[in-house]
């Protein structure tokens, strides 16, 4: 029987990261390492990605690093096995690739919304899809797809189509996991951040981020680690019985 701390460890499993070329991807990368996983990674970014790489194996795990767009189905399922192939199994997806524009609705032109659409949403169903073809195979595994709490609150800027994205990763975090836990034991659980450093909120007003403060009762935006330690938790044995939940890491700014 393992320990409670041996039931958070990821000894002996495969992680696939998404969008780990740059801020939280490769926190998530990196982190998961270090709890014991291998990890494949993927981006379109492919310089960036070597960077990460190289980061996870100087931690001492394996690391496999794919240039790929996961709004591209075919690209989506040569990650899955490609990881599978070179790593031998896939047991946690991190579904972590993603992007934002913040212009008001009423100038924002088709072809972004449906970029963002496309990334944001299709990219996380793509990829479940294909690294759970590849968990099926092996008893089950755990996904973790990464939400935003604009799923569920407003963050006073013009962001209809990240904001529908994220709402959109709630629904199909649910159903996925309605669909996969019974019948080929997968998890799917959600993370929600609030507000953490990124590439994203670099792009953000000056002091944006310092006003909207207010209203997290936490009173500072979140450190990467305690959004990968959530990761962790959903990724491990220790949520073996969690799936379909929206777990936001916000600070409370949803209770506010």
């Amino acid at each position: 029987m393992p320990s409670i701390l041996d039931r958070f460890s990821l000894d002996g499993k495969v992680a696939v990261v998404t969008g780990a070329s740059s801020g939280l991807g490769v926190a998530f990368a990196t982190g998961l390492a270090s709890a014991g996983a291998d990890i494949a990674i993927c981006a379109r970014r492919a310089d960036r990605l070597r960077e990460t790489q190289r980061a996870v194996q100087d931690s001492g795990r394996r690391c496999v690093a794919v240039e790929a767009d996961v709004s591209r189905p075919e690209d989506c399922r040569r990650v899955a096995e490609q990881a599978a192939g070179e790593l031998g199994r896939v047991d946690v997806l991190i579904n972590n690739a993603g992007m934002g524009t913040a212009v008001p609705a009423l100038r924002e032109p088709p072809e972004d919304f449906k970029r963002v659409i496309d990334v944001n949403l299709n990219g996380t169903y793509f990829m479940a899809q294909a690294c759970a073809a590849v968990m099926r195979q092996t008893g089950g595994g755990s996904i973790v797809n990464i939400g935003s709490i604009l799923g569920s609150t407003s963050a006073g800027l013009p962001q209809a189509a990240y904001s529908s994205s994220k709402a959109a990763i709630i629904g199909l975090t649910r159903d996925l996991a309605q669909q996969w836990t019974g019948r080929y034991g997968i998890r799917v659980n959600a993370l929600a951040p609030g507000f953490f450093a990124s590439e994203m909120t670099d792009q953000y007003p000056d002091d944006y981020i310092e006003g909207r403060l207010e209203r997290v009762p936490a009173g500072r935006i979140g450190e990467a680690d305690e959004l990968v330690a959530a990761a962790v938790f959903l990724a491990s044995d220790a949520a073996s019985y969690i799936t379909g939940v929206l777990l936001p890491v916000d600070g409370g700014t949803l209770t506010s």
